[in-house]
């Protein structure tokens, strides 16, 4: 199961793991565009479902488990909303939303689907923070705070769901051409300086996050639990290389 898929990231996501022999459960607040995006990927579904809804949440999986057999055995909580603008200028409404989507759906989700896959005792849950999780970057409102706070409730999962059976991690993209950043590099010119800003040379691709997703997911990361995988191309480090190289004439033993 994969929220926010209707496309962007979530999309990319749904499709690798298809291509790796999972039946997906495409889940969008756009259930048309779930469906239109399930149409594509061999034996999926889609879903319509407001995450921040205690209710819409458990009716989803209900139906989910009516269409599949059973609980979800990998989650991917994707679905994400972003609000720009001055912080100080910022509503207590923009706020809120976000918070909801962002982080509240992830609980929900996490909480209901968690449980299914504890009674199960297995399953896998990844959680997409990003690089604004540790580097928050300005006038993005409660994004980067959401993300921060997405990171430890993947370890608190992780604590509670681990034990049984269920493993818990995030992966956080950094510069990735994919659904809310998608127009920011448009512009061709901010595109090859947000490339240069990298240490890997490149911005990302959704490719590069879904690969992640599906190598946490996967048998051959069960040891792995509550860690927040940064698909960043180095940026979550590489504060000194944005910054004047100065040497001095002279250096002190």
């Amino acid at each position: 199961m994969v929220t926010g898929a209707a496309g962007g990231l979530g999309l990319a996501v749904a499709r690798r793991l298809a291509a790796d022999g999972c039946r997906v459960g495409l889940v969008d607040i756009d259930g048309d565009g779930a469906v239109r995006a399930a149409a594509g990927i061999e034996d999926a579904e889609g879903f319509r479902c407001d995450v921040t809804s205690e209710g819409a949440v458990i009716a989803m999986l209900g139906r989910f488990e009516a269409a599949f057999g059973g609980a979800p055995d990998i989650l991917v909580n994707n679905a994400g909303i972003v609000r720009f603008g001055d912080l100080l200028e910022h509503s207590v409404e923009d706020f809120r939303n976000v918070t909801e989507v962002n982080l509240v759906g992830v609980f929900l989700m996490s909480r209901e689907a968690g449980a299914r896959m504890a009674a199960r005792g297995s399953g896998v849950i990844v959680n997409i923070t990003s690089l604004n999780a540790v580097q928050p970057k300005p006038d993005i409102g409660a994004y980067p705070a959401t993300k921060a706070a997405v990171a430890k409730l993947t370890e608190q999962f992780a604590l509670a769901l681990g034990p049984r059976g269920v493993r818990v991690n995030a992966v956080g993209p950094g510069f990735v051409d994919a659904g809310m950043s998608s127009p920011i590099f448009r512009d061709l010119a901010v595109r090859a300086e947000s490339g240069r800003a990298v240490p890997a040379g490149r911005i990302g691709t959704p490719g590069d996050v879904a690969a992640a997703v599906a190598f946490l997911a996967s048998d051959e990361a069960g040891f792995i639990h509550g860690q927040q995988l940064m698909v960043d191309g180095g940026m979550s480090f590489s504060l000194w290389n944005q910054l004047p190289r100065l040497v001095p004439e002279e250096a002190e033993d």
